[in-house]
């Protein structure tokens, strides 16, 4: 028993760092990522609050742009030499 203790604290204070850390593996190298899980839901929550921002300004222009009647769409191409590339704008005069 007074073994026992010992190790399962020194098994505990061990896991606990591990926890904390994440491992990614990816085309820059390998990083470890020191932050907890709790500061990487938050820093996810920030940058969904950020992309629905964007969401939601990007389609009230599109709504303001289309409630106008003299708008029109506009196509162009452009031969380059890796092909043939095509830009959509919408024009509202």
């Amino acid at each position: 028993m007074k073994r026992l203790v010992p190790a399962l604290l020194a098994a505990l204070l061990m896991s606990g760092g591990a926890y904390a850390q994440s491992i990614n593996v990816g085309p820059g190298g390998v990083s470890v990522d020191t932050r907890s899980p709790r500061e990487r839901a938050i820093d996810r929550e920030i940058r969904e609050e950020r992309r629905d921002r964007y969401d939601r300004r990007r389609e009230r222009e599109w709504r303001r742009a289309s409630s106008r009647r003299d708008c029109r769409t506009v196509t162009t191409e452009r031969e380059t030499r890796r092909g043939v590339v095509r830009r959509t704008t919408r024009v509202c005069d």
